[in-house]
């Protein structure tokens, strides 16, 4: 039972009228996911995919992707998620890097010349979705078996954001993926036939990848998708839907407070027994709020691409603590290290090192990057994330910044998710990224971006005196600027380079 796709075979046994993928008038039960995966895998295997063979999956959250997900998969395939917002330039690096023999994608002249260059299969995914490889022309015989893989094979080769340099694959394997959803789960999410998981997260990322496709499948619960995060909308569907969990990055808790504000009537969420946050640091103030509006606790965790991704968590079955991250997840060690590579004392709760882990849940490697991946796997086994944290005297970490989105301003440190977290506090502040900028004396200098709440006003000197009035004199922003709305990614998490280069 190691491959992921037998997750499928199960549940689709166990329950199989049970309702799997929902997509507003799309409903397919577990016996119907069933069924297309094994039609889509026959197609697959009649264009020759195999065992090992990469498959480019570029698609938003809509029903083919997790059909052609676990039919990749049961064939023994290589998924290889990708944005469907990537114009030709990087679609052809992901081609050309995985060496993928299928891209999955709309159609578009973005996917058609990046295919013709790279010698690819197109399979493109038209407004009819797959009815053309399932029942038309295209249908082959179905595949009712599910080929085995190791537990060290490689299932999934995730690219990092490439925020430094280009972006590296990281291979995640059947076990990583496995144990992660397993443990997260078991421990934290506890999902059962009667669930329904808001699948807003991009399914194409490892958060929602793990979080909300994998585990939904696994324990036999709904996933309810929407293709593009719509703050109202996502709010309709949940009311609607009756979900019960939902999984987000902190952007998009704040997106659904002001929806709910500009709202005639408070949505009904009171189906909703829990939600995750992952993905950047979540502001306490978003957190206090969303649980006093909606009612709803909030589980705040930790996790990156190359850990499948879930390290550390609030445990529901423990105290949970505000604005930390929480502790390790079972199969995963977690612990500080100073510059010099040394470990910290756990007993200075005041330290602030580099987060390392350990486990189960830690990537093969990065894909065909021997180097790269010894630079931050050492031969213990840890991995380097780059985050920087602290540890209380309970085990509980606490995230303090990003190594690279650390200011360094006359010799001291400042870190931006300390002085984010006041600028949360103003009453007319909706979202808010500091970032450093250059400064001929200081080396650098805080600058704040910040978006005002519909209908709030505040000049930037204003939110300057309210943050300086709370903070030490060189790590309050000399220069606040009010914009539209913050440059995001994917999953929401803020750009800061972007901000940065502005």
């Amino acid at each position: 039972m190691t491959n992921l796709a037998n997750n499928l075979v199960r549940t689709a046994e166990q329950h199989p009228d049970r309702p799997a993928i929902i997509l507003d008038d799309v409903r397919l039960t577990y016996a119907e996911l069933e069924h297309s995966v094994r039609r889509l895998a026959g197609w697959l295997r009649g264009q020759g995919i195999g065992e090992g063979d990469r498959v480019a999956l570029m698609l938003p959250n809509v029903p083919a992707f997790p059909v052609i997900y676990y039919a990749a998969l049961r064939i023994g395939a290589v998924v290889v998620p990708m944005n469907p917002l990537f114009k030709r330039r990087e679609i052809e690096f992901y081609l050309q890097d995985s060496g993928a023999k299928l891209l999955v994608a709309m159609p578009g002249e973005e996917a058609q010349a990046a295919v013709e260059a790279t010698g690819a299969q197109l399979m493109a995914i038209g407004p009819e979705g797959l009815s053309a490889y399932l029942d038309g022309d295209e249908a082959a015989e179905p595949v009712t078996d599910v080929v085995e893989r190791a537990g060290d094979d490689t299932a999934v080769i995730l690219y990092t954001s490439g925020t430094t340099g280009r972006p590296k694959g990281a291979e995640l394997t059947f076990d990583n993926l496995q144990t992660n959803l397993a443990t997260t789960d078991e421990t934290l999410l506890h999902l059962g036939p009667e669930d329904v998981v808001m699948g807003c997260l991009p399914l194409f990322h490892v958060f929602g990848m793990t979080v909300a496709l994998n585990t939904a499948v696994a324990a036999g619960a709904a996933l309810t998708m929407i293709p593009r995060f719509d703050p109202a909308r996502v709010l309709a569907i949940m009311e609607r839907d009756g979900a019960t969990l939902f999984a987000g990055v902190p952007t998009m808790y704040g997106a659904m407070l002001a929806a709910a504000a500009a709202a005639d009537t408070r949505p009904d969420l009171s189906a909703l027994r829990l939600a995750v946050s992952g993905g950047s640091s979540l502001p306490l103030e978003v957190m206090r709020r969303f649980e006093e509006v909606f009612g709803a606790a909030i589980l705040e965790g930790y996790g990156l691409s190359e850990t499948s991704p879930v390290a550390s968590f609030n445990h529901p079955d423990k105290e949970r603590k505000a604005g930390s991250i929480g502790t390790p997840v079972r199969g995963c060690e977690m612990k500080l290290t100073a510059d010099d590579g040394s470990d910290l004392d756990p007993s200075d709760t005041e330290a602030v090192g580099e987060i390392c882990i350990r486990g189960e849940n830690i990537m093969k490697g990065y894909w065909r990057q021997p180097e790269a991946t010894a630079q931050v796997i050492d031969a213990d086994g840890w991995f380097h994330s780059g985050d920087l944290a602290r540890r209380d005297a309970d085990g509980y970490y606490y995230i303090v910044d990003r190594k690279k989105d650390m200011i360094l301003r006359g010799g001291l440190n400042v870190y931006p998710r300390e002085v984010e977290e006041v600028l949360y506090e103003h009453p007319a502040v909706a979202e808010a990224a500091v970032v450093g900028v250059p400064h001929p004396e200081l080396g650098e200098e805080v600058s704040a971006y910040v978006v005002l709440r519909p209908g709030a006003q505040a000049t930037p000197e204003e939110i300057v005196e309210h943050v300086k009035g709370q903070v030490a004199p060189y790590k309050y922003p000399r220069t606040v600027h009010l914009i539209d709305e913050l440059p995001k990614g994917a999953t929401g998490k803020i750009l800061k380079r972007e901000l940065r280069g502005r």
